[in-house]
């Protein structure tokens, strides 16, 4: 199909970005990477009257250190942040996340911000930064914010970004010395997860002292698995604790699975992710 008929204007800068944003009001869109944006407009799902093209920003990509923490630019492409030195060294949760991400098409030009700020709750990326504990730099007309990972998914493709908002850099912390895994189950390698999970597991006296659990389309936005979370506190085993997994979660049922069967093979992943984590 074709899309609506809209405008197109370009940004030269994240200040002129918020310019353009503020000077259109909600009717404007980003356009970044365009794999998530592009589709729904060609289906005539999303309908902007005008797009803001920011592709072309410089110094809004590549990965940095700063202290103890990464720092992910917005328009990092998703192959780059997989393969990356820095992120390969310092989390390598996220590299494998990142290179699980739809097909080599959508990972070279869809970006990491352009992902996380779609709010799409089976995002692969998203899950990921609620389970490290990250942070979203958002830059607006009164200046930067930052917002923790767990306060910024609102609902389904709804975030904490005000409309003249525009999201920068991903920020999270150096994983030194934990366990991660990320599973995933999908049709096809490049389909969207029926459910994913990614698990953060730090030890602590031969047993588990912390373990963060995140779902992907378990709900209408990335979820912590805190059931599960407090039973790896308490003591229990990966097979024990990921019996909890589905409680507090909400599923949708569409074309390629069940709400039911999402129910039923979250606690199946969530135990081979904890499993996966305590074996490394």
């Amino acid at each position: 199909m074709i899309p609506a008929k809209f405008e197109y204007e370009v940004a030269d800068s994240p200040e002129h970005a918020v310019e353009l944003l503020a000077a259109n009001g909600a009717e404007a869109k980003l356009l970044a990477g365009g794999q998530s944006l592009l589709p729904l407009m060609k289906l005539r799902l999303a309908t902007p009257s005008v797009l803001v093209d920011i592709g072309r920003i410089g110094g809004l990509d590549g990965v940095r250190e700063d202290g103890d923490s990464l720092v992910i630019g917005a328009l990092t492409r998703h192959e780059d942040v997989a393969r990356n030195d820095l992120v390969q060294e310092h989390c390598r949760l996220l590299a494998k996340a990142a290179g699980e991400v739809g097909d080599p098409q959508v990972r070279h030009m869809g970006t990491a911000g352009g992902s996380v700020a779609h709010g799409d709750p089976a995002s692969d990326v998203a899950g990921v930064l609620l389970a490290l504990d990250g942070e979203l730099v958002v830059r607006g007309p009164s200046g930067s914010r930052t917002i923790p990972a767990r306060e910024f998914f609102r609902s389904a493709f709804e975030t904490a970004l005000e409309p003249a908002e525009l999201l920068t850099e991903i920020r999270v912390p150096k994983q030194s010395g934990a366990s991660w895994a990320y599973v995933k189950f999908h049709p096809r390698a490049q389909d969207w997860a029926i459910v994913g999970v990614a698990a953060v597991v730090e030890r602590s006296n031969g047993g588990v002292g912390r373990a963060a659990v995140a779902l992907t389309n378990m709900g209408e936005t990335p979820l912590r698995a805190v059931a599960v979370e407090q039973a790896l506190a308490q003591g229990a085993d990966a097979a024990s604790a990921a019996q909890a997994a589905a409680d507090g979660t909400n599923p949708v049922s569409d074309p390629f699975a069940s709400a039911e069967y999402r129910r039923y093979l979250a606690p199946v992943l969530v135990r081979r992710a904890l499993e996966e984590a305590l074996a490394a």
